[in-house]
């Protein structure tokens, strides 16, 4: 995992000169070209893999939402995680995890749930869920299948975007990240959000395909993709992003 800045403190002197992070460099095809990126810098950020969103008995399948497409997501999620983890690269799972009362939430995101104002989606029960994508309940946790490490780091968020009225940003600094690589669903909602903000805030942000997927239509997908390719970053397939990281020196 990428070194967490700290001052150093010595026989009552306080170094705040920081030894430069040794670079591991990993070089990835991208849709243009290619992208050479410091794992040493560098993040995965795994937005919203939970019950609610990618399980068959969750929130979404239960409104008829066919949730192949996101669960399709977990497989090759499961084969970046150890590489990245072995290549220094923090793992951060970034999740819905809303308040019970719901008091920071406005009535913007709860409309986005919840469209025609009957007391449905974020906070409501329903089938194996007591309580939509509220932290602590069994919707907002991960889902199984997932290569979760005790190690890994966890960030509840409270919008489409992780970096408002979370720890996201600081977390990310503090770890000394230059580079966020994205996966996770929804790609064209709470991923785009997130990975346009980051972009936003001077972040290299770097859309992995294949472990970023959507129940959207396949037209959101390509917007999505030829926009954060044109405008916030690059993409790059999941399968080359493996590729980069078996190659000697990066396993």
């Amino acid at each position: 995992m990428s070194a967490v800045r700290r001052w150093a403190v010595e026989g009552g002197r306080t170094d705040l000169v920081r030894p430069a992070a040794a670079t591991s460099p990993v070089e990835v095809a991208t849709r243009r070209g290619s992208v050479r990126f410091d794992a040493a810098r560098t993040a995965f950020v795994v937005v919203d893999m939970q019950n609610d969103f990618c399980h068959p008995g969750g929130w979404l399948a239960s409104i008829g939402v066919d949730v192949s497409a996101a669960r399709s997501a977990i497989g090759p999620i499961n084969r970046l995680s150890p590489l990245l983890r072995s290549a220094g690269v923090p793992v951060l799972w970034l999740d819905w995890g809303t308040r019970a009362d719901r008091v920071n939430l406005p009535p913007n995101v709860i409309h986005v749930y919840d469209p025609e104002g009957v007391g449905a989606g974020i906070g409501a029960a329903h089938a194996d869920s007591p309580a939509v994508l509220e932290e602590g309940s069994w919707g907002a946790a991960l889902v199984d299948e997932l290569d979760v490490r005790d190690d890994d780091i966890r960030v509840s968020k409270h919008r489409m975007s992780g970096f408002w009225d979370t720890p996201l940003d600081s977390t990310l600094r503090t770890l000394g990240i230059d580079t966020v690589l994205f996966a996770g669903v929804n790609l064209d909602q709470c991923v785009y959000a997130t990975l346009i903000d980051a972009a936003c805030l001077g972040y290299d942000c770097i859309l992995v395909e294949q472990a970023s997927a959507t129940t959207s239509p396949g037209f959101c997908v390509d917007a999505t993709v030829y926009n954060v390719d044109q405008c916030f970053g690059f993409c790059v397939a999941a399968a080359d992003l493996e590729l980069a990281l078996t190659t000697e020196g990066h396993h």
